[in-house]
């Protein structure tokens, strides 16, 4: 059995666990405060939320000390949430004595998985975690589960944290997915190759929380008057599948989170990307190494009005090709079988167990052989829309924040 903890805020957490949960020989449990996904295989632990305020400490007694005299993201002293939520990792190890335990992502259950002897594997993350609850972590970790390629490196992680890193490449639930064929609205015959009322622009702001407002999107969509642009996110809305949207676009527009990332990668369309403020510098360190890799147009901050018709023109330039080095398309097989080599009963016993046939060891990072970027020819669907900033219609409003969460995901 391994389980594996899901982090509450965003989407990325989620989705990434799905796609392992759907590949894994070996028995998975998640454990997560948000609701379990239809699809998901196996058991599913809900936790408490660890938010709010204290409900159960002496009279007049407010959040104290959260990171533990700073040995810790978030352990408020007398939080009802956070000893239930770890009472209830705690039960469920102790009841089923799991081979291993993923953490995506929290310092805490990785070292409560530890503490109680089991086997950890820590779902690393971009940007500076060289932060003391970070470096336990990461120090505690049987192994590292990188989602992104060996070739483009996080610069400054130690030895130790490299030599016990899987770089499994990006992946996301839309990688293998068919692209939606071009018809004809109403019709059977297939769309001409670009739309007759302009190119498209899809604006991808995610579940986690944007740092822009309506007038920065307005003034992006009145500076390309040759462009029709799609919202989702923030002011635009939700939708549960954005595949055909990414397909569709000539270019799509969005923030450095892992999931969004992987997402444009697996569509093969050319991206602009605009990181946002995230602890640790996480998203910046993403734009960084996708710009060092030539895979996307990247700016550190939202450009002006004017400067938005040379930087679509730009991606459009630079293409969608080279997102094959950073998502081959079997990212969630590689996660897969890291967790069932190290659940199996071998690699309890001997931490020197043999890799995957068809791998080599390089500096004890694993590292696929001969994977090739996808030439990534686009279909473009060519539907227009309408003039200026359009939401899509029918979907849910994302949240842009945790309920009641003053923590981050790199918290808990």
């Amino acid at each position: 059995m391994i389980g594996y903890y899901v982090h509450h805020q965003g989407r990325g957490h989620l989705h990434r666990a799905r796609c392992v949960a759907h590949r894994t020989r070996t028995p998975l449990t998640g454990l997560s405060s948000l609701p379990r996904p239809a699809d998901w295989p196996g058991e599913w632990i809900p936790l408490p939320l660890d938010t709010g305020p204290v409900t159960d400490g002496p009279a007049g007694t407010a959040t104290a000390d959260p990171t533990a005299h700073g040995r810790l993201h978030w352990v408020p002293r007398h939080h009802a949430g956070l000893r239930s939520r770890m009472a209830a990792v705690a039960d469920w190890i102790d009841r089923t004595a799991p081979a291993l335990l993923v953490s995506d992502v929290s310092v805490e259950v990785a070292t409560l998985a530890r503490l109680m002897g089991v086997p950890v594997v820590v779902s690393a993350m971009r940007g500076d975690r060289s932060d003391a609850a970070h470096r336990l972590a990461y120090d505690l970790a049987d192994a590292l589960m990188a989602p992104w390629p060996a070739a483009l490196p996080e610069p400054d992680w130690p030895p130790e944290w490299r030599a016990k890193t899987e770089h499994t490449g990006a992946f996301s639930r839309h990688d293998g997915r068919p692209r939606p064929e071009k018809r004809e609205p109403g019709g059977t015959g297939p769309r001409p190759e670009r739309s007759t009322a302009g190119r498209e622009v899809l604006l991808m702001l995610g579940a986690g929380g944007t740092e822009l407002t309506a007038a920065d999107l307005r003034g992006a969509a009145d500076a390309t008057p040759g462009w029709n642009w799609t919202v989702l996110g923030g002011p635009g809305g939700w939708t549960e599948d954005p595949w055909p949207l990414l397909c569709r676009a000539d270019v799509v527009v969005t923030h450095a989170g892992q999931n969004a990332v992987a997402e444009c990668a697996a569509a093969r369309t050319p991206a602009v990307i605009v990181p946002q403020s995230r602890p640790h510098g996480e998203q910046h360190a993403t734009a960084r190494a996708l710009a060092a890799g030539g895979l996307a147009t990247v700016r550190d901050r939202w450009p002006e009005p004017r400067d938005w018709p040379g930087l679509l023109d730009e991606a459009l330039r630079t293409g969608g090709d080279r997102w094959g080095l950073w998502a081959p398309g079997d990212g969630a097989e590689r996660a897969a079988r890291l967790l069932d080599r190290l659940a199996a009963p071998e690699a309890r016993t001997d931490p020197e167990a043999p890799t995957d046939a068809g791998v080599r060891q390089v500096s004890g990072v694993r590292e696929d052989m001969g994977v090739q970027a996808d030439p990534g020819v686009r279909a473009d669907a060519g539907r227009s829309t309408a003039i200026g900033v359009r939401a899509d219609t029918g979907a849910d409003a994302a949240p842009t924040s945790p309920p009641g969460g003053s923590t981050t995901c790199a918290s808990r």
